[in-house]
């Protein structure tokens, strides 16, 4: 009975995200202060019941419950106990749920920690998110039911994909996730501010933590999905810009976009338009990813479902969701004007040109993702969309956008006083060039063009992005939480600009076929095969290669790529072997036997590959030091004293 005590979890849940949503909306515009209160055990409720769900699907995974249909089609009795966790999210129905129940957390928690602000737009932005459950769970429960029965039961499951079966699976898809559905955060205060038609900067400040969160929590997901592809898959590329891979991207360039736009919007009341249009956005391409993952239209390794109804259900979801925020947008846009006025070299400009170029680079990604979807439907045939035109046309938005980051961080506010900093950023560019110039010409001896030109700019904005702490502290001056996490980010940007400039133009790679005792030299390295021997998994029969690897004849590290076959698909994986360190990552994919006790291996040498997720984790961590500035915790009453709080009228519609 344990999978249909999740099932009537999902059924009661879904009632009480209903009653959610209807107390949330109408209470606010009928002054029922006892139905907003209403939307908050209907919340605590939902959350209660959706974990049940999970961990009810959880147990049907971990107890081998083969009576359950995705159970039976996506686990094995012989299947690791973490995998059988991990795998209850592996899946298009299982993540379906776990997105729901992750929106039911983020929904508790902005009602737990929004008690400062004003009850009405409190409940307004709840009811958003109780439409949004809504639609989610009817969408499980109508065409992807995780606890659907298998009758008779299998003496034995499928087994989950072998791609799958990595410890990456268990931490990449939960960070993704948090982050994707965080976003929905800021889409409903962004329409519960429109709905009460007060758009001053207050609204913005509410935002700002929300919206950062989620962000950090995307930018975790986006880096560790970016790790696991680039030791699992074998070919040791950190992004292939497969579509899936470009589904999150996109939301993450506009959830970028839009923390630079609330910024200038709670600083100076601008953006007010724009910034409420961001959020729209971002959310969008986050439901426009959850369709591309389970719709098939689009082909890719990380793809859940192929099924075309559920596509469709996802897409009138999204039309119906987003045409409704956009409707909202259109009807309050006479009050988003601002007065208020900036120079064009001021920060507000800076910030202004960032958010166009990471549009740009949104809709360059964009276009090139859904180019192959849309020419098949036009009847153009079948069209490869990949690196040759996603590498040279997502660098024209962004070369210049890392450009204005160093320059940036010497503008100020409404007024362009780049004059006064006119020595510090000389001295910034200076010191970049010089240690730019002297790392990729002089210790990788690179003599490409846009080699020199990415790691000068990364060099600059770490350059450029500690000229203010270190002036603070020399001053005596404190560092408030949200400077240093802008600056902590703004280092993390620019550390991986430097890792993949140095890693893209200096990484060696070769494919060879090598018998016990052979080697292969990369540059400094040498690759010698000693030999071969059998190992067994858990789940599958290994042929593992012993390889020595030697930098100027002198021992450096042992690599044990594998050859993989995991027996109950029967099919075959290679298990890339890396040797990793700061200055390079050293990685052996071990290929098929040829002959004559030969294999063939694919053998690369990565310089600065480390930094590329140093970066991403400076990042995130800038992001959460952000979220502790004091500014964010307001008290009631500054809050109930806001603009945005003045109390409704009964019976007014907005």
């Amino acid at each position: 009975m344990i999978p249909e005590i999740g099932q009537y979890a999902m059924i009661l849940a879904l009632l009480l995200a209903a009653a959610q949503a209807f107390f949330g909306i109408a209470g606010p515009w009928k002054g029922q202060q006892r139905w907003m209160q209403a939307t908050y055990p209907a919340v605590a409720g939902q959350f209660v019941l959706l974990g049940l769900a999970f961990g009810c699907l959880i147990w049907s995974f971990v107890h081998n419950d083969f009576s359950v249909r995705m159970v039976a089609a996506h686990s094995n009795s012989a299947l690791p106990v973490y995998f059988q966790v991990a795998a209850a999210w592996g899946n298009h129905e299982g993540s379906l749920l776990f997105w729901v129940f992750v929106l039911s957390a983020w929904t508790l928690a902005v009602a737990a920690f929004s008690s400062t602000l004003p009850r009405p737009f409190v409940a307004r932005v709840l009811g958003v998110l109780g439409i949004i459950s809504v639609g989610f769970l009817l969408f499980s429960l109508a065409t992807s039911n995780p606890f659907e029965r298998l009758q008779p039961a299998r003496p034995d499951g499928v087994d989950l994909n072998p791609v799958l079966q990595d410890f990456g699976l268990t931490i990449h898809p939960p960070m993704l996730y948090v982050g994707y559905v965080g976003f929905s955060v800021a889409f409903a205060f962004a329409c519960a501010a429109m709905i009460e038609g007060k758009l001053d900067q207050t609204w913005a400040r509410w935002t700002r933590p929300w919206t950062t969160v989620a962000w950090m929590f995307l930018t975790v997901g986006v880096a560790l999905g970016s790790w696991w592809a680039y030791y699992e898959l074998g070919w040791g590329g950190w992004w292939a810009w497969d579509p899936v891979e470009n589904s999150i991207l996109m939301p993450w360039l506009l959830g970028t976009a839009l923390i630079h736009s609330l910024a200038v919007t709670d600083k100076r009341g601008l953006f007010k338009s724009w910034t409420l249009l961001l959020a729209i956005m971002a959310f969008s391409f986050c439901l426009l990813a959850t369709f591309m993952v389970r719709s098939g239209v689009l082909v890719s390794v990380h793809s859940f479902a192929s099924d075309p109804t559920r596509g469709i259900f996802i897409l009138s979801f999204l039309a119906l969701t987003i045409g409704g925020a956009l409707t909202l947008y259109v009807w309050r846009a006479p009050l988003l004007r601002s007065a208020a006025g900036f120079d064009l070299v001021s920060r507000e400009s800076f910030l202004l040109f960032n958010n166009i170029l990471l549009v740009i680079a949104t809709a360059v990604v964009f276009g090139g993702t859904m180019a192959p979807m849309i020419a098949d439907v036009a009847g153009l045939g079948t069209l490869s969309v990949g690196a040759p035109y996603f590498n040279p046309t997502f660098l024209i938005p962004m070369l210049p956008l890392l450009a204005l980051v160093s320059v940036g961080t010497f503008a100020r506010w409404k007024r362009g006083a780049l004059g006064e900093s006119r020595n510090r950023i000389l001295g910034s560019l200076v010191l970049a060039l010089i240690l730019g110039l002297a790392l990729i010409l002089g210790v990788y001896g690179d003599r490409s063009l846009l080699g020199p030109i990415g790691v000068v700019i990364g060099v600059w904005i770490v350059v450029s992005s500690l000229v203010d702490p270190v002036d603070r502290l020399r001053r005596g001056l404190s560092i408030s939480p949200s400077i240093l996490g802008m600056t902590l980010a703004h280092i993390g940007l620019g550390v991986i600009t430097l890792g993949i400039t140095t890693m893209e133009a200096r990484m060696e790679a070769r494919d060879v076929a090598l018998a016990p005792g052979q080697q292969v030299e990369l540059g400094r390295f040498a690759f010698r095969f000693e030999g071969v021997e059998e190992v067994d998994g858990p789940n599958y029969a290994a042929t593992r290669a012993r390889m020595v690897v030697t930098r100027d004849g002198k021992p450096e590290t042992v690599l044990f790529p594998e050859r993989r076959n995991y027996l109950v698909q029967e099919q075959a994986l290679a298990e890339a072997s890396l040797g990793v360190g700061w200055q390079r990552d050293l990685l052996a994919t071990m290929g098929e036997e040829v002959g004559g006790g030969a294999w063939s291996f694919r053998v690369q040498v990565r310089p600065l590959m480390r930094y590329v997720w140093l970066g991403a984790a400076l990042m995130a961590f800038g992001g959460f030091l952000s979220t502790l500035d004091r500014r964010y915790r307001r008290r009631r009453e500054a809050a109930e004293s806001a603009t945005v709080a003045a109390p409704v009228p009964r019976g007014d519609p907005a």
